[in-house]
């Protein structure tokens, strides 16, 4: 999953996607990008979860696919849980050596 957002051309389309479902044509207009090239990237950032797409009329409509970033923010969550642990452990021996001075 971190991988698909290496790419700062993916994590660009992928933040297009933030105001809501858009079209390929849609995510490419402003970019300095091809729509084929665009697509690519959507076919990267679908194989990863990372959004899903479904059919409006002739188009496809792409969107962040939501679950995913629910199990992201799990998943540095955890991170986050372990720097603060490290962090308080960190503290509690600075205090101690302080107060053996």
């Amino acid at each position: 999953m971190l991988d698909a957002l290496g790419d700062p051309t993916r994590r660009q389309v992928f933040k297009s996607l933030r105001r809501g479902a858009r079209s390929v044509g849609e995510i490419a207009r402003g970019m300095d990008v091809t729509r084929p090239a665009v697509s690519q990237h959507l076919k990267v950032l679908k194989q990863a979860r990372l959004v899903v797409a479904r059919p409006e009329g002739t188009r496809r409509l792409y969107s962040v696919d939501a679950r995913a970033l629910d199990g992201l923010r799990r998943w540095l969550d955890g991170f986050w849980g372990d720097a603060m642990a490290a962090f308080k452990e960190a503290a509690e021996r600075q205090a101690a050596k302080e107060r053996r001075r």
